[in-house]
């Protein structure tokens, strides 16, 4: 396993247990964080603490998550890891969803990084 591949599976464990420190853990003060959904972007953040404030506000949407990765693919300073995802929820969302419905879906997510730094995340799906 890389140091990278080390790196994502800790983001991913600390994700699937709701660990909002050690999700940032290997983040970059400057981070840039996107969430991206067919094909547009619903959530654009720069910086550490903006991160971990809608990291934290994320988790109440939420009684479990999973993020299964299914594959990863080093090219240049960044790793695309395809996510089998899972989720019950905890509240309802304005989509229609109820609190307890499952939600699955199929995303990638795109780490870039300097170093052992993470300095860019993109989420999508």
């Amino acid at each position: 396993m890389t140091d990278r591949e080390e790196i994502i599976r800790n983001y991913t464990d600390s994700y699937n247990h709701f660990n909002v420190e050690g999700m940032v853990r290997d983040f970059d003060e400057a981070v840039v964080f996107e969430n991206i959904a067919n094909g547009e972007t619903n959530l654009s953040l720069t910086g550490l603490q903006a991160f971990k404030a809608q990291a934290e506000q994320a988790k109440n949407y939420f009684s479990s998550r999973k993020q299964t990765i299914t594959s990863l693919n080093h090219q240049g300073n960044q790793t695309e890891v395809n996510i089998a995802y899972s989720a019950i929820l905890a509240t309802d969302l304005p989509n229609g969803m109820k609190k307890g419905d499952e939600l699955t879906l199929q995303g990638k997510s795109v780490f870039t990084f300097s170093g052992d730094k993470i300095i860019k995340l993109a989420d999508i799906s």
